[in-house]
């Protein structure tokens, strides 16, 4: 008589092939990478929890995921997690559904499984994700609204990660042209972070695109997991776009996965005297794709990407213009003096522009300029009475 024991183990849940995969994204001291050598090991999914605990230790597994798995432990939070994800709405695909994104499949540590709210046919979308620092000059905020209102007017989604700064200005951006956008979290996607852009994440769905996380649901904004999902951006594009980045930004990280997975990179370029300028800057000299306006990007394109787009008629950046690094303004005498004092990097207070023209023009002109201005497009009111022109 056979000695061996196994462990009586609750079945694989039959109204759901994401089970498995959910259990195992559930099993602590077992990463995406081990998990799918596990899989590998065993030669289906299922059979990882079918097999005893002595075959668990045996192939390799630390002893608190073997105990969670053999035990059934891992199974009934599995359970538990697709449960709640249902009753909210919340879509999970798991990395052998065929609506996982395929680019993402072919980076080195895949997540198991998508927690997906919106449509998650919008994964699969050719994309571009476009990222910056957290804190970006008008300069910055301005470019990456206007790259990623102009790309997504011609079919390209957009992929961020809905954090403040240049990710929020490119989801605002692709959502001004009614396009599509996905934003990648680094909390559970039922958690909104930063809650100030709850609307944005509204809206986001509301234009066909997606909210997505690998994060079970509940989990809360802890500092490691950003860096950790950034790889999603990246690997879920095509390309990645930096706007502006600091010395030390977390940029740099998807930056890095971007050029590790194989993808193309691509920069606006900055003021050289701005530290948020040294990311893109850096990245030029390194070989980059230096981006002025929309074109840059769009001929760069894979020819099958391409094809694929069709750009829906009329929907773009204001006025019909296209973002660019150059302008083509059409102004009056005083609007030209206002214009040229003002930058689109730099805000620059009402008190300063009068006190900078005062000789040429009466304050009365220049506020009479400065509502045309504004008016035109060309100029941007921020809070405070600064001014800046905008992209």
């Amino acid at each position: 008589m056979s000695t061996k024991t196994t462990v009586a183990l609750a079945p694989v849940a039959d109204n759901s092939k994401q089970i498995p995969w959910i259990a195992l994204a559930l099993t602590p001291g077992l990463g995406p990478t081990r998990a799918r050598r596990l899989v590998e090991f065993f030669g289906v999914v299922d059979r990882v929890f079918q097999v005893s605990l002595t075959e668990l230790e045996g192939a390799g597994l630390p002893a608190v995921a073997a105990q969670s798995i053999g035990t059934g432990k891992s199974l009934e939070l599995a359970h538990e997690e697709f449960a709640k994800a249902s009753g909210l709405g919340i879509q999970i695909v798991s990395f052998d559904d065929p609506g996982y994104p395929n680019r993402l499949k072919q980076i080195y540590d895949p997540p198991l499984v998508l927690y997906v709210r919106g449509n998650a046919g919008a994964l699969n979308q050719p994309g571009i994700a476009v990222i910056g620092t957290r804190h970006p000059t008008p300069y910055g905020i301005g470019m990456a609204e206007r790259l990623a209102c102009d790309l997504a007017a011609r079919g390209l989604a957009i992929l961020s990660g809905l954090a403040r700064g240049v990710d929020s200005a490119a989801h605002r951006g692709a959502v001004s042209a009614k396009g599509k956008t996905v934003a990648v979290f680094g909390t559970g996607v039922d958690v909104i972070y930063p809650k100030e852009n709850s609307r944005l994440a509204d809206q986001i769905l509301s234009f066909g695109g997606a909210l997505v996380s690998e994060f079970p649901l509940g989990t809360f904004a802890a500092p490691q997991n950003f860096p950790i999902r950034n790889r999603i951006i990246s690997g879920m594009s095509f390309a990645v776009l930096v706007v502006e980045a600091a010395e030390y930004s977390g940029t740099r990280i998807t930056a890095r996965c971007a050029l590790e997975q194989g993808r193309d990179v691509y920069a606006v370029p900055g003021n050289v005297t701005n530290k948020n300028s040294w990311g893109p800057n850096t990245l030029i000299k390194q070989g980059a794709h230096l981006v002025a306006t929309w074109e840059d990007v769009w001929e760069e394109l894979p020819a099958d990407v391409q094809l694929a787009l069709t750009p829906p008629a009329g929907a773009e950046s204001q006025a019909g213009q296209t973002a660019s690094l150059f302008e083509e303004p059409s102004l009056s005498p005083y609007e030209k003096k206002i214009y040229a004092v003002l930058k689109a990097d730099e805000a620059l207070h009402l008190d300063e522009i009068i006190e900078k023209l005062e000789a040429e023009i009466s304050s009365s002109e220049i506020f009479a300029a400065l509502f045309e201005l504004e008016l035109a497009g060309k100029v941007k009111q921020l809070p405070g009475k600064n001014f800046v022109r905008s992209m």
